[in-house]
């Protein structure tokens, strides 16, 4: 069946052409707006476009000039079909690259004639040469001015966003404060109770008040993190988040995450393997607190992602360009290559949703999508570099995934700040 691609917005319009056109054997496709009809156009390759002229976002000139330049659309004949029937409106609807021109109300019975005729070849023509340029000049600048104005749009919006994004990024900030202050007193409170030998029971004894404390700490210690996470991510948007300037030692920053990640929740049955090269790297300058933090984001992540009885690796190696590289290695399920970088942008969580669990430990544990952001954004204002490798996401075979940190050895916040 011959094919015809149909823009048109007006839902009463789409009706009648289609049952003319079918009736007479055509297979008609509707667009409904300029984008759709480029995209339709793209994707569905027509055998003829009828297009209005009047319709929303990109008008019908300028769906046609787009789609004369989209392969495939070259030489498919478009036909301008609208109420646009003053003076001019048939030449510049020509000049914008329709092959022809058919005035609304359209004649029900000549209609299916018309298509065919255009169909095998018939064009309508602008007329003399002169008039050609006249029209073709004033469709020149009629869409640098349509041009300037969406530039003028976006300009306004982007100022508009910025404003809203900078009030949001204040607000967050503000609000994280207003909690981590009764949450730091609830957690001191807590720590002096639990150290209180007048206090009954055990941490190990289940209901007791020793338990019931336990409990709570690592409540508020678990929404303290997820507070600062929210913080780090607006800090490090606003270009806002504060760096130390300080001596560290890889190898304690990741015995140090081992240990912490192993206090927190539920004993996982995995082996957690040390390279010696950790002991080898040179000293870097940075912020070890903000590199623990980093480097806890990735290994709790493979930690996440790598059912009980799987390894955790972590190993670096010293480069000749004066570069620390460093690489967190699992045997998990690994990652679907399409998102091994979106994993890094923030709020983004590969696993379904509805299947989330509050656990950093737990496998398929679930958070709020921050942590490979959080990481990212402090790595990047040490002047670094993260990313990540896995041939793929397949929970039996368990491919694995591989995470890589390069950190310059000098200083990286000269080069940041020159950068």
């Amino acid at each position: 069946m011959t094919k015809i691609l149909y823009v048109e917005d007006d839902v009463s319009s789409q009706r009648l052409v289609q049952r003319i056109l079918m009736a007479e054997g055509f297979d008609v496709v509707i667009a409904d707006n300029g984008i759709s009809a480029i995209e339709t156009g793209r994707r569905e390759h027509p055998d003829l476009i009828l297009m209005d002229i009047n319709i929303s976002g990109l008008d019908g000139y300028e769906v046609t000039t787009r789609l004369r330049t989209i392969e495939g659309l070259e030489n498919v004949p478009i036909v301008a079909v609208t109420a646009a029937t003053l003076r001019g409106d048939r030449e510049r609807a020509l000049v914008a690259g329709c092959n022809g021109y058919i005035p609304k109300p359209i004649d029900v019975d000549q209609f299916p004639d018309q298509v065919r005729a255009y169909l095998v070849g018939m064009e309508d023509n602008v007329g003399s040469a002169e008039e050609k340029a006249e029209y073709l000049l004033e469709y020149n600048q009629r869409l640098v001015s349509r041009l300037e104005e969406k530039v003028r749009e976006l300009e306004q919006a982007n100022a508009e966003l910025q404003r809203v994004e900078k009030m949001k990024s204040d607000f967050v900030v503000l609000a994280g404060h207003e909690l981590r202050t009764p949450l730091t007193v609830i957690y001191g409170y807590l720590q002096i109770l639990l150290a209180n030998p007048a206090i009954p029971g055990s941490k190990e004894e289940e209901g007791s008040p020793q338990h019931l404390l336990s409990k709570v700490s690592e409540a508020v210690e678990r929404l303290s993190q997820v507070i600062q996470d929210i913080l780090n991510v607006s800090l490090i948007d606003a270009n806002r988040l504060d760096l130390a300037h300080e001596p560290v030692f890889l190898n304690s920053v990741v015995q140090s995450v081992l240990h912490n990640l192993r206090s927190f929740g539920p004993q996982r049955q995995l082996i957690f393997e040390l390279g010696q090269g950790l002991k080898k790297v040179p000293v870097i300058e940075g912020d070890p607190r903000r590199l623990h933090q980093a480097i806890w984001n990735i290994v709790s992540n493979g930690i996440k992602y790598t059912p009980d009885g799987g390894t955790i690796s972590v190993d670096a190696e010293h480069l000749e360009d004066d570069v620390v590289h460093l690489w967190v290695k699992d045997t998990g399920v690994g990652i679907p290559p399409k998102e091994l970088t979106h994993i890094f942008e923030r709020f983004y969580v590969l696993e379904d949703t509805a299947l989330h669990r509050s656990s950093k430990t737990a496998f398929k544990g679930g958070g709020l999508g921050l942590g490979l952001a959080v990481c990212k954004g402090i790595i990047e204002a040490h002047n670094g570099k993260v990313w990540a490798e896995s041939e793929g996401h397949d929970e039996h075979k368990l491919p694995g995934s591989n995470f890589h940190i390069l950190l310059p050895v000098g200083n990286p916040f000269s080069k940041a700040e020159k950068g």
